[in-house]
Order: structure tokens, then sequence, then C-alpha cells
């Protein structure tokens, strides 16, 4: 290649990086504006009354969670940094994804739990955050927009609601085997045979719910003990660990093993969006 036609590259290749780093901006920028829209609008001063809500998730320390405060003012918030041993509110060990975190809230307050709790992840979500936040079921998979468009007397009714109700992953028939869930570790975690497992263990990915308070303690708090001390002590992985917890969340909550509400039911029902 030339000289000239060298520079000629190099000079093209700078401009779409700019014309792109350009756009990004713009995009971001719209963006918030439409967050901004969005968010509950207050009066300067105006205190937002907390609700008998609680919004509980795990964090690295990458992870910047300030959203929960500004777009969900009124929900109680439940944030556990794990991998910061010096934070106020910490899981005793890193592992098993956001399931540390939630059974550590559980056990630690489950005689003084709120009606109603969100498991969620840290993501605040947009467009651009596709990559970490594309299982949020919401717009702009924003778990703001989720939570707000959250009908509390479904999960009151319910006691149970999978935030997500997109089938794939987690509910497609292909899916329903669940190789995560094996018939031992059935046996394990719920004290019982092997040959009490089911053959098929299925709900919506991706560990993101709401339940109510009595639901939680329709199981004694030793069982959420007995399940975090697995959690601490198997061999598996985080991410493996962590993979059997998300699919077994809805069956600790009461409901069956194969939790699969049709969509257009789960939408309506769930957030409104009939």
């Amino acid at each position: 290649m030339s000289k000239p036609a060298l520079r000629f590259c190099v000079v093209a290749v700078l401009l779409v990086v700019v014309l792109l780093l350009t756009q990004r901006h713009h995009v971001r920028s719209a963006l918030e504006k439409v967050r901004a829209k969005a968010r509950p609008q207050r009066l300067a001063g105006q205190r937002v009354e907390v609700g008998d809500k609680v919004v509980v998730m795990a964090k690295t320390g990458r992870e910047n969670t300030d959203w929960v405060a500004e777009e969900l003012p009124d929900w109680q918030q439940a944030i556990y940094s794990v991998d910061d041993p010096g934070a106020a509110m910490r899981t005793p060990a890193n592992k098993g994804h956001e399931a540390m975190a939630y059974l550590t809230y559980i056990i630690t307050r489950y005689d003084e739990l709120p009606a109603t709790l969100a498991f969620i992840h840290p993501h605040r979500g947009g467009y651009l955050s596709y990559w970490h936040a594309w299982h949020t079921d919401a717009s702009a998979f924003s778990n703001p927009a989720s939570l707000r468009t959250l009908r509390i007397e479904h999960v009151q009714r319910a006691g149970y609601a999978n935030l997500r109700c997109a089938w794939d992953p987690g509910c497609a028939p292909a899916h329903r085997a669940n190789a995560h869930v094996t018939p031992a570790l059935w046996a394990e975690l719920f004290n019982t045979t092997e040959a009490a497992a089911p053959a098929e263990v299925a709900a919506a990915c991706c560990a993101q719910f709401a339940v109510s308070r009595d639901r939680v303690r329709a199981r004694p708090r030793d069982f959420y003990e007995r399940t975090r001390a697995w959690l601490l002590d198997t061999d598996l992985t985080d991410a493996k660990s962590g993979r059997v917890m998300e699919f077994l969340w809805h069956v600790i909550f009461g409901m069956d093993a194969v939790h699969c509400p049709v969509p257009a039911v789960c939408y309506c029902e769930t957030y409104g969006r009939c």
C-alpha cells in the first residue's frame, strides 16, 4: 500500500472513531433525558414516603448502585457488597452470584421483613447496557422501570412473581430438562430423596423476582441458613452454584417445579401490560 493510501486509511479510521464517540455521547444524552422524564417527579425538598417494600441486590466494587436511591426513592434498599470486607453490608463470601446476598438478607432480617421484597441485579439498564441487562423484561432493559410498573397487589396475591415473562431462556421446552438441578442436588437442598426430584425444572431466567413476606416465611429461617451453608461449602464454582439457585428460587418460594406462565398473562398480571 502506498503512503498516500495508508494516510487516507488512517484518517478515515480516525474520522469513524470520532463519529462513533460523538454519536455515543448524543445517545447517552438522549437516554438521560428519557430517564429524567420517567423518574417520579418531586418538588424541591419534598419527601417521598418509603413504602413497605425493599430492593435487595449484590454488587461489586466497580458497580454503581446510586441509581436505586435516585430512581426508586419509595423503596427501602439492601445492597450487599460481595468484595469489600469493610462494607457495612457485605456477604460472608463472593460465591453463588446474587444468591449469597439474597439469602443473607432473608436470614438477617427474617423477623423484620417488609411486606414485599424485590431481588434484582445491580445494573440500572438502558440500551447501552444491553450486554449486562438484556434479561430485564422492561423498556430499555431498565430495572427502575421494571419495579416502578410492578403490580405489588399481584405479588401479594401470587406470593412470587418472576420479573421476566419471556420464556427464552429458561422456559423453552428444550430447557426444561434442567442439567443444573440434578436429582442429587434436589435431594440435598430440599432434604428429600433423589427419587422425589422432578424430571423437569424450569423458570424464566435470570434470578430477578419479587416475593411476599408471607411466602418467604412459609419456610423456616433454618432452611435459608442450610441453603447458604450449602452455597458456601459446595465444590461448584461461583457461576455454577449461582445457576443452580437461579433455577430453584421459584421452587423455594412455593411454585411448581416448572413455573412458566403464558407470557401475555404474565405481562398483564405482573406489570399491567395487557
